[in-house]
């Protein structure tokens, strides 16, 4: 979920009047998000630096609000759009319609685009604000905005990048072109110098912020680039803007261009762009666009700020919320939440009428709208019911029996605990003295760390590495876990199984086997499965490396089948763990005894 900084004071401005913190709260858990955290801008950059907190806050230092809010809502992620949400939401004002300027097509700023963008970057969309003002907090706002998107929606620039452009400082018409990186040249944002764009991607292999995007052109034979008629560079995107069109506070007329590699996510990020910040033109939420001229002669304008239309039924909506409301009062909430609403001509069931404006691409089924109307109705007011012909479940036998399991041994007195069920190779066999059983054990094909290349086949690495980490612990030590463990069996559609597998290992200076065999005998008095039958003597002698040779055996029960094995760890095998006393160790197959 993304999170959004906002300063408190300019919030409740914006807002316009102030709220205590628990009101704010109240307001935001109305709303569906969430107030994270109550910060300052200090705090939050002695953080980034990983400093510790001195915990002094100045009187007059800006207290920031952490916002957390729903990934697919794009119009809350800066201040205007937030602000204005609440407002609706609370009442105090009615949901703003954008609107393209009416002006002559021959008029219209126009964007040509080169045949060979398609190798890298086929598509780019754009618009203008014109006599916008700007002070710091609106700036900085639209500055933050931008990398918001590029995180969320964009998915850092891989889909979208945003270029942003005093136009006053620029001559249309405008060129998209994709040329070899020796042909192009320009001075890059906050440079002095100019860079050819292939030594451009060397100088920025060195940026913290940047060197994160280079990848996504910098082995392609072309790179993107944006030409005004003066052959003057906006933008190398998705890498960085040009020094020459640079916004200011000063800019009055902003050039806003996304190029992409999916153009339904550049006219969601276009439309937010300008959704949010048209308030601030001459011309309130009036938006000037521009016409996109393709290279087969296709023309397009662009942004699109008509609304969907949507059309459901009065059930539809409140069925599957649980509430008995009338159309009225499902158009209110729908209002609140932004979203135009109104009731529709019917002869059977209400069916309301919906318009869903630009700014909420989130809204594309009448289950989004269900989510709404249930925000704005408040899930708390929901009242509590049973569904009807919904099965009941319940938890399942191998878990009940597990957790009682669990509950035995712990009374035994031994502690548990909770490892990984991925380990290296190394710790799995080697370490072990066992041979690596390709037909068995799960092989990790592309592992991100040498700690997680197979799939544990034994409980018993896993408790081992515990006992290293914890070897200073006073003797006795006494742990446990109940896990899974995993082998390849072809008779599965996935090639592998899980098996519950319960586990326990003692250390002490002396071994204590018979501590080990008494845990065991518990667990065979206390198990009453019927299929289950143990005889007089259910411990039968084996040969595995891990164990002394003559101090181990297998548990079985009376019709001979194997369903764990214990011993004494080997000593080569505690040297290779860097365990320096006496080890005893159980494991027993839990679905063996269900």
């Amino acid at each position: 979920m993304p999170t959004i900084n906002v300063g408190r004071d300019l919030l409740h401005v914006a807002l316009g009047r102030t709220y205590t913190q628990e009101e704010f709260e109240v307001l935001c858990f109305a709303f569906g998000i969430e107030l994270d955290d109550v910060t300052t801008e200090k705090a939050i950059m002695r953080k980034e630096k990983h400093l510790d907190d001195d915990g002094e806050v100045d009187a007059d230092e800006e207290v920031i609000y952490k916002i957390e809010v729903a990934a697919n809502r794009y119009d809350l992620l800066c201040l205007e759009g937030l602000a204005r949400a609440l407002r609706v939401f609370d009442g105090t004002e009615a949901a703003p319609m954008c609107k393209i300027s009416s002006i002559p097509r021959n008029s219209m700023i126009q964007m040509f685009v080169k045949p060979q963008t398609s190798q890298i970057r086929p598509y780019v969309v754009c618009a203008v604000l014109r006599g916008v003002t700007f002070d710091e907090a609106r700036y900085n706002s639209f500055i933050d905005l931008q990398d918001k998107l590029h995180q969320n929606i964009c998915r850092k620039r891989t889909l979208v990048a945003i270029g942003t452009h005093d136009l006053d400082t620029l001559k249309g018409p405008f060129s998209y072109e994709a040329l070899p990186p020796q042909e192009i040249n320009f001075v890059p944002l906050k440079q002095e110098e100019s860079f050819r764009a292939d030594k451009l991607m060397e100088f920025y292999k060195s940026d913290m912020k940047l060197k994160k995007f280079l990848h996504i052109i910098e082995n392609s034979p072309v790179y993107p680039v944006i030409y005004d008629s003066n052959r003057t560079v906006l933008s190398l995107p998705p890498i960085i803007n040009g020094a020459h069109s640079a916004i200011t506070l000063k800019t009055k007329n902003v050039f806003i261009e996304c190029t992409a590699t999916d153009l339904t996510k550049a006219k969601i990020v276009l439309n937010t762009m300008v959704t949010m910040f048209s308030e601030y033109c001459k011309n309130k939420f009036e938006v000037e666009p521009v016409e996109v001229v393709s290279h087969d002669g296709t023309k397009t304008i662009y942004p699109d700020l008509s609304c969907y239309k949507m059309e459901v039924s009065l059930s539809e909506i409140v069925g599957p919320i649980g509430i008995s409301l009338d159309e009225t009062q499902v158009i209110s909430l729908l209002n609140k939440m932004q979203l135009q609403a109104e009731s529709c001509p019917s002869k059977g069931e209400p069916r309301i009428a919906v318009s869903v404006p630009p700014t909420r691409s989130d809204i594309l089924h009448a289950r989004d709208l269900v989510e709404d109307v249930a925000i704005a109705y408040g899930y708390n007011n929901v009242p509590k019911s049973k569904p009807k012909c919904m099965t009941i479940g319940g938890r399942q036998p191998l878990n009940r029996f597990s957790d009682k399991l669990r509950a035995e041994v712990a009374r035994a007195g031994y502690m548990e605990v909770l490892t990984f069920i991925l380990c290296s190779r190394e710790e799995n066999f080697d370490m072990l003295n066992r041979t690596h059983d390709v037909n068995k054990a799960v092989i990790i094909a592309n592992p991100r760390t040498s700690e997680f290349e197979v799939v544990r086949t034994s409980l018993m690495s896993c408790l081992l590495k515990t006992l290293k980490h914890n070897i200073d612990h006073p003797r006795p030590i006494k742990i446990f876990e109940v896990g899974d463990v995993v082998t390849l069996d072809s008779s599965r559609d996935v090639g592998a199984s899980n098996n519950r597998r319960l586990a326990a290992l003692y250390c002490n200076s002396q071994s204590g086997f018979e501590e080990i065999m008494g845990l065991v005998d518990r667990i065979v008095k206390v198990v009453r499965a019927p299929h289950v039958k143990f005889g007089q003597n259910y411990y039968v002698p084996t040969n595995e490396p891990e164990f002394f040779p003559k101090r181990q055996c297998k548990i079985v029960t009376s019709d001979g089948k194997q369903i764990g094995y214990l011993g004494i760890v080997h000593a080569e095998v505690l040297r290779k763990f860097g365990i320096p006393d006496p080890c005893t160790f159980v494991e027993i197959d839990v679905e063996a005894l269900l």
